[in-house]
């Protein structure tokens, strides 16, 4: 097992100026501590994979993780080894392309007793798929998939922006992330329409009676009682909400949203309350875009930290660290950068603003991060790698 240490970087170039006139809002600032952030290193753990870009701890006994590869395949690890067959094979069934592909992976609540299981990705038309499927009775290292099952299906106007995360919720909800729809700038205007669900993250009941839909949606979802509005949405103005998180022990909802041409930007959803606009087009991080009045929309939920375009280029959302193994950072976001391999710890102040350390370089393409049962973190680099998230 190799482990490397991770070193501060001094080239600390956040954009905060933007903030400047936005009513209410406090510059975040970088208090966290060198200390704090030098508190943890990468062990490696996986390489020589393709194209992963996520992980799920089953949480079943098995002694596995289950790896998703871009290409269409879900892989065990196991042991300290990929296993030679895979899970779940999709991959005649996914188009190929810089952000297509098998995107995401979510496990029932109940996984250990039905099987159940939901994949998130663009079919060889490129439009997105979200299906059921069950994991084979007489072998637990196969999913059968005779059982698939077409929750949702969304046509896909370009290639890009996809979204693809899913996570259930401590309400046992499927939240489902989709990006705007491509190209630049929102075209349609996507992110601001509540007739679409592009552009948005849906909230879906899959254990009630699901009729034709597959699904039922919760009465208490936010846009149900508003005139020709999906009520699948939970939350709107989403560019590309790549990858989201739980706080396991808060419950509050974490979306890391990938902008346009300034501004990374993170947002957090106080537990269980939706129908937040989190402003994209009319605004990208602090800054407004299509609108040059956004600062005045009282209706726009602003994000909790943004950097510039100096620093990164693309945000893959993390998770909030509740394991035992570093005690100093439990309730610290991590997240990072796809392009420059940057990671940052956020934490909140207690007063409704956060304080960021400095960005962490790494040699990685860090397409996500995952969590396992205990609330350790693991990285994952798209070039073919899993690290450990460890103590130094």
């Amino acid at each position: 097992m190799n482990t490397f240490p991770l070193s501060l970087t001094r080239r600390m170039a956040i954009k905060l100026s933007a903030i400047a006139g936005l009513a209410g809002l406090t510059p975040v600032s970088a208090r966290l501590s060198a200390q704090q952030a030098g508190q943890f290193s990468l062990s490696l753990l996986v390489e020589g994979l393709d194209k992963p870009v996520f992980m799920v701890d089953p949480n079943d006994g098995s002694g596995r993780f289950l790896v998703v590869d871009q290409t269409g395949q879900i892989l065990i690890w196991r042991d300290g080894a990929i296993e030679p067959t895979p899970w779940l094979d999709l991959s005649d069934r996914v188009s190929g392309g810089s952000e297509q592909g098998l995107l995401g992976l979510a496990l029932h609540p109940s996984f250990a007793e039905n099987g159940r299981l939901f994949v998130h990705y663009t079919d060889v038309n490129g439009n997105t798929l979200v299906e059921r499927y069950e994991q084979a009775s007489d072998n637990p290292d196969q999913v059968d998939t005779s059982t698939a099952f077409r929750v949702l299906s969304v046509e896909q106007p370009a290639s890009n922006h996809n979204g693809g995360m899913m996570a259930f919720g401590p309400d046992g909800y499927l939240y489902i992330g989709l990006g705007d729809g491509g190209s630049q700038g929102d075209p349609s205007g996507n992110g601001q329409n509540l007739g679409v669900l592009l552009g948005k993250i849906l909230r879906l009941d899959m254990d009630s009676d699901p009729g034709e839909g597959g699904y039922l949606i919760p009465t208490d979802n936010p846009f149900t009682a508003v005139f020709s509005a999906r009520g699948e949405i939970w939350a709107t103005g989403l560019r590309n909400p790549w990858r989201f998180s739980f706080d396991r022990a808060t419950g509050d909802l974490w979306i890391a949203d990938v902008g346009q041409n300034s501004y990374e930007e993170i947002n957090v959803q106080p537990a269980g309350i939706g129908g937040q606009n989190y402003g994209w087009s009319l605004a990208e991080g602090f800054s407004c875009y299509n609108d040059p009045q956004c600062e005045s929309n009282s209706n726009l939920t602003w994000p909790v930290f943004a950097y510039g375009r100096d620093v990164g280029i693309s945000v893959t959302g993390g998770y909030v660290y509740r394991g035992a193994g570093i005690p100093s950072l439990d309730g610290v976001y991590f997240f990072g950068d796809y392009g420059t391999g940057y990671i940052w710890l956020l934490a909140s102040n207690g007063d409704g603003t956060y304080s960021a350390s400095e960005p962490v370089p790494t040699e990685l393409n860090i397409s996500s991060f995952a969590e396992d049962a205990n609330g350790e973190l693991y990285v994952i680099d798209l070039n073919g790698s899993i690290y450990r998230i460890a103590g130094v």
